[in-house]
This record gives C-alpha cells, structure tokens and sequence, in this order.
C-alpha cells in the first residue's frame, strides 16, 4: 500500500513543499475509493485516521496537519508551530513556520497553494466558487502580509470547464464585480454555463496583484482513476489534501 501524491511543479519546488493526495493507495472500501482523507463523507473513521497516518509516514511530515472545518467562506486560520492544531473554521490557513503544515480538503473544488518568493510563507486556500465569488483568495494574500508582487500561486485539481455546469447565479456573482469574468463562463445547450474554475482563480489572483502561477490543468471529475469528485460521484465522494509546509524545524516525534 502506498498513498498516492502528486508534487507541486512550480518555481519554488524544494523551497516550499506543497502538493496533493489522490485516490490511490489507503485502506477505505467502496464507495469512497481507498486513499479517503475526510472524516466527514461516511466513511469509516479507523480507515481515515489510518489514511491520514499513512499519508504523513509517506511523505515524512514534520507535524500533523492543520486540518481545518471548511464552510465554503473566507476566513483564514494562522496555525502556529508545532502543537497539536485544533479543528478550526476556515476555508484557508497560513504559516510562517519551518514544519507548520497547511491542510485544505478538496473533491471538484479548487486548492490554491501560496508562498512568498524567500520561502518565508505559506498559505493554501479551498476555492470553490463560493470562496472565489466571496474573496477567499484576496484575504489569504492578505494574511499572508507581504506584497503580491513576491508571491508564487499553484493552482490544484479541479473540476473542468468541460465537465462543471453551472447556473445564472454563479455567473452573476463574478460577473457583477468583474464583467470579464465573463471570459470563463460559455452556455450550453441547456440554457445555464460551463464555468472554468481555474481562469476564475487566475483572475483573481492577477487583480490582487500575484503573477505567477502555476498548476491547474487536472480534471477531478473526468479522472476517476486518480481524483475523487463530488459531482461525480454525490455523497460517496472521499477527499484529497492539499498540503503545503515550509521544509525544515523541529521534526515529530
């Protein structure tokens, strides 16, 4: 058994150690597909645990992750080093700490991995459109407190345009504050949009200033082999983790 991963390609490679899980590997049964990191989709607590444990024997974590309760908002946790994080509300979290990993869950939405270009930072953010449209990016650049212009972004997988339909009122919330938003919403035969989730994010992150990014280009849903997906796949979806720590600190014990 072995959990599978895949690293961030991105200019900071080795500098910042940022990337995420798939479905291979793991000790969950159908339907959630055995590498399952969520607690929260009906699947057997042991076999999460198990999965997370595994997951950081693998990749050699210095700590535990900062797993966080995400509600689809804006609010940014700052996890600080090494003691145990507790469960906190957010949708993004940040650390300035060698060893402080970053943790957001994700099955169709967008992860967005930030970091400083003298790798003193690190953040990641679940963006899915209700983040997007509500500015989760914008507050985790913001709390990461240094200017834009030094930051590096990784888009994760995501849903594709191809595959994420979408109604009016998606649309309306980029389109309202942004009428080139419209650039990543095309109609479909049914009278409602094909949303590109990624060009979304890229916009967003270009407006507040970030200018390099990487990533993206991994479909969650069209990947069955690799990705969980919750509009494939409903309620029996599992979840990847997006992980991001600055190398370096105290390790485990």
């Amino acid at each position: 058994m072995s959990a599978g991963w895949l690293w961030a390609e991105w200019p900071l490679a080795g500098r910042v150690l940022a990337g995420v899980s798939t479905r291979e590997g793991g000790v969950s049964g159908p339907p959630w597909g055995a590498l399952n990191l969520g607690l929260h989709v009906g699947d057997r607590p042991a076999h999460v645990l198990e999965n997370r444990r595994h997951l950081a024997a693998t990749l050699a974590l210095p700590a535990d992750p900062g797993w966080l309760r995400q509600v689809h908002g804006v609010k940014v946790a700052r996890l600080g080093a090494l003691e145990a994080q507790p469960e906190i509300e957010a949708d993004a979290a940040v650390a300035f700490e060698p060893g402080v990993v970053c943790a957001v869950m994700t099955a169709d939405c967008l992860s967005v991995v930030l970091a400083d270009r003298a790798a003193r930072c690190v953040g990641v953010a679940h963006a899915g459109w209700r983040g997007l449209a509500g500015g989760v990016l914008e507050a985790t650049i913001a709390a990461l407190g240094v200017s834009p212009a030094e930051l590096f972004a990784w888009l994760g997988p995501a849903i594709s345009q191809r595959c994420y339909e979408v109604g009016d009122e998606v649309r309306e919330a980029f389109v309202t504050a942004d009428p080139g938003a419209a650039a990543a919403f095309v109609p479909n035969a049914r009278d409602r949009w094909q949303a590109d989730l990624a060009l979304l994010a890229q916009r967003r992150l270009a407006a507040a200033g970030v200018s390099q990014v990487s990533g993206g280009g991994f479909c969650t849903f069209s990947d069955r082999a690799r990705f969980h997906s919750h509009r494939r796949d409903g309620a029996a979806s599992g979840r990847m983790a997006t992980l991001a720590w600055l190398p370096g600190g105290p390790q485990r014990a």
